[in-house]
C-alpha cells in the first residue's frame, strides 16, 4: 500500500526531502505521492516520515 496527500495540503514542501524513495513531488496545486514508488518507508524507517513532518496532517494511507 502507499500513502497519499489529501486536498488539505498547503504545499509547504516539508514532506518531499524526507521521502527515501523520492515518491513525493510538487503537483499542480498540492504535493503528490507516486504510489508506484511509495514504500511507506519500510526498510528505511519505523513509520512513514512524510506523515511525521506534515504540519497539517494531510497524508493518509491510500
Amino acid at each position: 500500500m502507499a500513502m497519499k496527500i489529501t486536498e488539505e495540503c498547503i504545499s509547504c514542501g516539508a514532506c518531499e526531502p524526507d521521502c527515501p524513495s523520492n515518491a513525493i513531488s510538487e503537483g499542480d496545486s498540492i504535493y503528490v505521492i507516486d504510489a508506484s514508488k511509495c514504500v511507506e518507508c519500510k526498510g528505511h524507517f519505523d513509520s512513514p516520515q512524510c506523515v511525521s513532518v506534515c504540519p497539517v496532517e494531510c497524508i493518509v494511507q491510500a
